[in-house]
């Protein structure tokens, strides 16, 4: 079975840094490009960040450009998103996902950047 699983979230205040971990279980990461979505309270899903299979090449939200790095460990099987300058608006669940996918399968971890 495949199976995503979050974690690394928190309370943290603004401009502070959290640093986010996908476990992959089920399948190898390293064939499928990845992404980190997140949903703020009573918005929509919006992607994040998204990374090649082997990592080479990798996008981001312009609202996160210059403050988050994805990466990824394809021998671990693990994504990672690196949260530097944290705002009040990135307050969200976040998920990992194959690209592909439209909807999240994994319970998320929650960010909170509160004073």
């Amino acid at each position: 079975e495949e199976q995503l699983v979050e974690s690394g979230g928190g309370l943290v205040q603004p401009g502070g840094s959290l640093r986010l971990t996908c476990t992959a279980s089920g399948f190898t990461l390293m064939d499928y490009d990845m992404k980190w979505v997140r949903q703020a309270p009573g918005k929509g899903l919006e992607r994040v960040s998204l990374i090649t299979a082997s990592g080479s090449f990798a996008t981001y939200a312009n609202s996160v450009k210059g403050r988050f790095t994805i990466s990824r460990d394809n021998a671990k099987n693990t994504l990672y998103l690196q949260m530097n300058s944290l705002k009040s608006e990135d307050t969200a669940v976040y998920y990992c996902g194959k690209a592909m996918d439209v909807t999240p399968s994994g319970q998320g971890t929650q960010v909170t950047v509160s004073s």
